[in-house]
């Protein structure tokens, strides 16, 4: 295996030979529309692998759909139906990107050096991923076999390092390593060499080397959280629904890092976060006096809080945030904060009743 290769968790193992089952021409319309439907969960995730945003890839797997179904007549089942929408998938993210350009914040160190593993506030478009939608409610038989997601691949921490890759590089390395496509089919896919593919890839391990945290693998999470976890997590939400930053700080690690994007700012250790709460829960926040709410959900197979906030005056519970956390060891090592714009498509609501 390559050290540079993605290891861990399911991959699709290439373009599946069964899939355009059934199609039986440009001429089948509702067919071909409930065909498409089958694949949008794992377009989806693809999607939003290359962009690292949730809007973003609901919007390209749409712009997906309505590529394939204008050009339908082409599908002459040379390749799988699969393989093809991964290909018109792709391409109209590779289109995104090429009239939306956009770089990661610089996060150098205060001395100038590279500050090491990339950083969810260096990503200013980066969103949360609901974990409901990364698999079906229920096995189909027929469709494709991407049930499973592999955990570090979904992660915030991939997410934000893959964005440091050119378009076309992250592209081959998600083909290649996520998806696990051979050279041949990337090539045929992205309209290039197979010879060009192998280089791309080569570039493209070693910058992600670069910006992911070096024990990627010790922490990759699991399915389900353990009853320490459990009780951290408990621990966690009665810290925020106290705003008590000293209660927060014991449950951190001592390199704990908390980011909040789209804000470039990103605070380290658990003195720091502690001093931030304090600001933040303090008399001069404009959030001062209010009383706390937490949902717990689950986001990038990670644990998330979902924050609400009642005013002083307000009649309702408001939503405020969405914390993604990573445990390691028994303590949070990392606290990603978005703003809860995305509720909706956790199945949260956006307020609640005072008294609930």
């Amino acid at each position: 295996m390559h050290p540079g290769r993605i290891t861990s968790g399911a991959t699709t193992g290439g373009p599946d030979p069964g899939d355009s089952a059934g199609f039986a021409g440009p001429g089948d319309g509702p067919e071909f529309a409930e065909l498409l439907e089958r694949h949008r969960r794992e377009l989806r995730v693809h999607c939003y692998r290359m962009l690292g945003s949730f809007d973003e890839a609901e919007d390209l797997v749409q712009e997906t759909f309505l590529r394939a179904w204008r050009g339908r007549a082409t599908f002459q089942g040379r390749s799988t139906l699969r393989a093809w929408l991964y290909r018109i998938a792709t391409n109209a993210c590779l289109d995104f990107l090429d009239r939306d350009a956009r770089r990661p914040h610089a996060a150098d160190g205060a001395d100038g050096a590279p500050a090491g593993p990339a950083s969810p506030a260096e990503i200013g478009w980066l969103q949360p991923f609901p974990d409901r939608l990364l698999e079906p409610a229920a096995p189909d038989a027929l469709a494709p076999e991407t049930a499973v997601v592999a955990r570090e691949t979904i992660e915030l921490a991939f997410l934000a390092a893959i964005q440091h890759l050119p378009p076309r590089r992250r592209a081959v390395l998600l083909l290649r390593d996520v998806l696990g496509w051979s050279a041949k089919e990337t090539a045929a896919q992205l309209g290039t060499t197979v010879e060009s593919v192998k280089s791309s890839l080569k570039r493209a391990r070693a910058t992600l080397r670069a910006h992911l945290p070096e024990r990627r693998t010790e922490w990759a999470p699991s399915g389900e959280p353990s009853a320490r976890e459990r009780e951290l997590l408990r621990r966690f939400m009665a810290a925020h629904e106290r705003a008590d930053p000293a209660l927060l700080a014991e449950l951190l690690s001592a390199d704990a890092r908390l980011t909040m994007p789209p804000l470039p700012f990103r605070f380290s250790g658990r003195a720091e976060i502690e001093a931030f709460a304090a600001h933040a829960f303090g008399p001069d926040s404009p959030l001062h006096g209010g009383r706390w709410r937490s949902l717990l959900t689950r986001a990038n197979r990670q644990p998330a809080v979902a924050g609400y906030i009642r005013l002083p005056g307000d009649d309702r519970y408001r939503a405020q945030s969405l914390t993604v956390l990573r445990i390691e060891d028994g303590r949070i090592a990392e606290m990603t904060v978005f703003q809860p714009r995305l509720l909706a498509a956790f199945e949260l609501p956006e307020v609640l009743p005072a008294g609930g």
